[in-house]
């Protein structure tokens, strides 16, 4: 199942030790969400919508009362990636220098 970019980059987040809370309303629904990377830095771009998302594709869900977490079923949709590059853009191998010997001078 594909995912959408922004998708991708929450899970991505979750992925890495990140978490989803919720605000619920007098009547227990959501009212609002955050998105809370592991060293607690607050992510804008998780709105309600995307989170019903997640919820659906059953990517995030809580234990315990506890915040939104990245379930087995979310690891596996996202791409990993080394180190976040992408493959097309590695560097060659490395190839040492040819000493000049005293025959390639005197040629």
């Amino acid at each position: 199942m594909d995912i959408s970019r922004t998708e991708q980059r929450i899970l991505h987040l979750l992925a890495q030790g990140g978490r989803i809370e919720i605000e619920k309303n007098d009547r227990k629904r959501i009212a609002s969400v955050k998105c809370l990377t592991r060293d607690g830095w607050h992510y804008p771009d998780v709105d309600l919508d995307l989170f019903r998302k997640l919820k659906r594709k059953k990517a995030v869900s809580s234990s315990g009362g506890g915040p939104y977490r990245i379930t087995r079923r979310g690891l596996a949709l996202v791409r990993s990636e080394l180190d976040n590059r992408q493959s097309w853009c590695r560097r060659p191998a490395f190839r040492p220098a040819v000493p000049i010997t005293a025959q390639a001078v005197a040629m």
